[in-house]
């Protein structure tokens, strides 16, 4: 038996480091590990910035597009445990000119410790599932990524908040397309989730590249009334101006460069970010906004000006190319502002890539097992234990009825043989063979039968006139010797009835568990679809298909092992009564003498 789990615990140790290198689903024939870093060495984001979309921007120096579907539409990206799938939206996919950007919704990006993702292709059969409107989070009213062409710009957020003119489409920007600004407005709508609230907050964030260095350019404007909100650059320096109050003079931009501007107002304070970093702040709240909004342009105002002001300034154009405009409701931590300018560049630091892996055809039950959480291989293991421990008493109490059987069946030849003859002939002319001594309980209740003989005779009894209560002492001893082998046969088969009970119930409770954790992982990740959440309900249900499967062999080894032992029980019964009868016949008071006995008597 010890032999037996050492071999099970030997095995389960082989298998437990093969699961290491998991697979997220057998379809997918390739993936690619992708690091997001925010530490020092690498994104430099200075602390946690939570929920980010990142940009992975694939190339042909860091991807071979072999093997992914033409259109992207197989790619996927799941988290370092092999189990989340991350939401994803595909600005640019071209394998012919070998580039591809994608924003992938990370849950949490940190400034310490770097973790990984995977990048899975290679499915030919998988229906595209990215989704803009997931994998930004609903603080994002508005996100232009500018790749439509020569269309209002199309916003990717569920708010629908779609431009209303038409954007000339630019080439070559930081990300992909962008859009020429210079010749009109593009005008944002006038939503309700657009809206701002005096004292609210908002951040504003986008890519400008300006031709040339003008005075006060407006790159995004809005004028409700005599409030008004202008994000700008004059002489290329960057500027934010609240109902006529401007901040001061901070960080300028280059002509004919990409830089990334953003714009933060929280309670009383608006503040201005170049390159991701703190450039101004001024001490102003956001009047009320409730009318449309231009980028590129100064906005008209929603009414004139009340008889007797003075004319609202207006602001020239802004010329040059915008792209990635992004508007949110809520003020964004310095964190993510700096890892929007890191990770949106050109050369991005915030995510490196590994080396692609392919998979050596890994089984579904192979993708199962990887899928499980810790609180399923605790059950699995428990499970395993009790599979080890069943399997071992099956196969130890199987060997040993067989050989009591063999060894029953060959004494029993004995001593029938041996009718006639005094019934403790076997015993001393050693005639029965020693391993059938060993094994037989036949043999151990006539060597005690034989043993209560011997003792009365060494008292004085006459052995020849046994009388019916010396045979029912005998009777007495084999009876109690019957009890014991009764006894060592059913010695740890209660386990075997334990573990055909208590088996299912434990597999029934990792299951309950693990659905439990698949459905809150999924409500935390804010992931709901069947490829987030169906690997964990076939791991949590292969916690019940394993307790059925340690249940089943032992039950079936219980009733076999039983009814091996009633017999076992039988022939001992059956023996018992032969002796006594043997023993009553030949032996006891009441015998029939042969007649010449009788004549020498007389």
């Amino acid at each position: 038996m010890r032999r037996l789990l050492f071999i099970a615990l030997t095995l389960l140790s082989t298998l437990l480091p093969g699961l290491a290198h998991a697979w997220w689903q057998a379809e997918w024939a390739y993936r690619k590990p992708v690091t997001i870093d925010g530490g020092p060495q690498a994104g430099a984001i200075g602390s946690d910035a939570g929920r980010v979309p990142v940009l992975v921007r694939l190339h042909t120096g860091n991807f071979k597009f072999e093997g992914v579907s033409e259109t992207g539409a197989d790619l996927r990206f799941v988290a370092g445990d092999d189990k989340t799938v991350l939401n994803h939206q595909i600005e640019q996919f071209d394998p012919l000119l070998g580039i591809a950007l994608i924003w992938v919704d990370v849950p949490n990006v940190s400034a310490g410790t770097p973790q990984k993702l995977w990048m899975y292709y290679g499915n030919p059969k998988a229906p595209a599932s990215g989704n803009g409107q997931r994998s930004f989070d609903p603080d994002y009213t508005l996100v232009y990524h500018f790749a439509e062409g020569a269309v209002p710009p199309r916003d990717t957020t569920a708010y629908g908040n779609n431009g209303q003119t038409a954007a000339v489409p630019v080439e070559g920007t930081v990300i992909g397309k962008g859009a020429q600004l210079g010749n009109g407005a593009l005008m944002l709508p006038a939503t309700p989730s657009l809206a701002v609230t005096a004292g609210g907050t908002l951040t504003f964030s986008a890519w400008i590249k300006p031709d040339s260095l003008g005075a006060r350019q407006a790159i995004y404007a809005r004028r409700d009334g005599a409030s008004e909100l202008v994000v700008g650059i004059d002489q290329g320096v960057p500027f934010v101006q609240v109902n006529g109050q401007r901040s001061t003079p901070g960080q300028p931009v280059q002509a004919g460069q990409w830089s990334h501007l953003a714009v933060k107002a929280e309670g009383d304070s608006v503040a201005l970010y170049v390159g991701g970093r703190p450039a101004v702040s001024l001490a102003a709240k956001l009047p009320a906004l409730n009318t449309a909004a231009a980028l590129g342009a100064d906005a008209p105002a929603a009414a004139p000006a009340a008889p007797g002001a003075a004319p609202v300034a207006g602001f020239a154009p802004f010329t040059g190319a915008i792209d990635e405009v992004r508007l949110s409701k809520v003020a964004r931590p310095d964190a993510l502002l700096l890892a929007d300018a890191v990770s949106q560049g050109a050369e991005s630091r915030l995510a490196a890539f590994g080396p692609d892996e392919q998979q050596a055809g890994k089984s579904h039950f192979g993708f199962i097992l990887a899928a499980m959480p810790l609180d399923a291989w605790i059950v699995v293991g428990l499970l395993g234990l009790m599979m080890a421990l069943s399997w071992a008493i099956m196969i130890g109490k199987g060997r040993n009825f067989g050989a009591t059987s063999r060894a029953n069946a060959t004494f029993i030849e004995h001593f029938r043989e041996a009718a006639g003859a005094p019934l403790d002939r076997l015993a001393t002319n050693n005639t029965v063979p020693q391993e059938v001594r060993a094994d037989s309980s036949l043999w151990r209740l006539y060597e005690v039968a034989i043993e209560e003989m011997r003792r009365r005779h060494d008292r004085g009894y006459d052995l020849n006139a046994v009388s019916a209560s010396t045979i029912g002492a005998i009777r007495a001893a084999m009876d109690g010797v019957m009890v014991r082998e009764t006894e060592r046969m059913s010695k740890r088969m209660n386990w075997l009835s334990t573990t055909i009970e208590g088996a299912p119930y434990v597999g029934l409770f990792g299951t309950v568990i693990g659905i439990m954790l698949v459905f809150v992982v999924a409500a935390m990740a804010g992931a709901v679809d069947i490829n987030s959440v169906a690997p964990g309900m076939a791991a949590a249900l292969l916690c019940t298909a394993a307790g059925l499967g340690v249940a089943i062999p032992a039950l079936f080894g219980y009733n076999w092992l039983a009814s091996r032992s009633d017999a076992i029980g039988a022939d001992m019964a059956v023996f018992v009564d032969e002796f006594v009868t043997r023993l009553a016949e030949e032996q006891g008071e009441g015998r029939s003498l042969p007649v010449a006995v009788q004549a020498r008597r007389a």
